[in-house]
């Protein structure tokens, strides 16, 4: 995420801390509300109708466009297999399963400071997540492989690929699925992470903005913690006025 993308507000400290404890019960809230929607869409994700035969299932049957789908996803796999995950280009089918279980986790991203560029702080989304099918490579792990803190392990990298894949296909092959999730009061993005080759990843917005303090601020607070990383913080006045689509819509459709 570039620095240009990020909005920036001035805190004191006292303001600091009142906004931190919001953001974490809006946070919590928005979490807790996104897995139970999660729940219920879940069989709206389902791998198997966009691949059909080519997924190795319980009921491996042929789906209209599934040639089509594993093409395109044999295509994407095949420019960010080798950097910089080092996998091998060519796909075996049928695919290993992939999960029914939907999860999601915060996005975060790498923050270099203008005092300190030698070093990355890790920010934390407020609103903002990571929709993935249930992996034993969730997007963080790969994260970690791929950077050198844990140990690669090739099968899980390759499976991990597969699934994200899958998921942003689903997600633009299904304009439906995109206004269910945006009268949920979701924005769904596809985004391309640069240090995972280009992976595309889909993301989940809260109509809620949020933003980030100075970055010497921000030192500031990382160095007293001792941990770098800061989360984003809520802004109050965006939450009183936080948008309703229907409502935009229908005054749209009597103008």
């Amino acid at each position: 995420m570039s620095r240009e993308d990020i909005i920036r507000k001035d805190v004191d400290n006292e303001k600091f801390i009142q906004l931190r404890k919001n953001t974490e019960k809006i946070a919590d809230i928005l979490f807790k509300r996104l897995k139970g929607h999660l729940g219920i869409l879940k069989p709206l994700f389902n791998p198997a109708k966009l691949l059909g035969a080519y997924l190795k299932s319980a009921n491996m049957e042929d789906v209209p466009g599934s040639d089509k789908a594993f093409a395109r996803l044999q295509e994407q796999y095949t420019a960010i297999c080798e950097k910089p995950f080092g996998l091998p280009k060519k796909l075996q089918t049928p695919l290993p399963p992939i999960s029914k279980q939907l999860t999601a986790m915060p996005f975060k991203y790498a923050l270099f400071m203008e005092d300190n560029k030698n070093k990355a702080t890790i920010i934390i989304a407020a609103t903002r997540w990571v929709l993935s099918f249930q992996s034993e490579c969730p997007y963080s792990r790969l994260k970690a492989m791929v950077a050198g803190e844990e140990t690669r392990q090739a099968d899980d990298m390759k499976q991990a690929l597969i699934e994200h894949l899958t998921m942003a296909a689903l997600i633009e092959n299904s304009k439906e699925l995109i206004q269910l999730l945006a009268d949920l009061r979701y924005e769904t993005q596809i985004l391309k992470h640069q240090d995972l080759g280009g992976l595309p990843v889909v993301i989940l917005k809260a109509p809620i903005q949020s933003f980030l303090p100075s970055d010497e601020f921000m030192l500031n607070v990382t160095q007293l913690s001792g941990i770098p990383a800061f989360q984003e913080l809520v802004d109050m006045d965006a939450l009183e006025n936080m948008p309703d689509p229907l409502k935009k819509s229908l005054q749209q459709a009597i103008e």
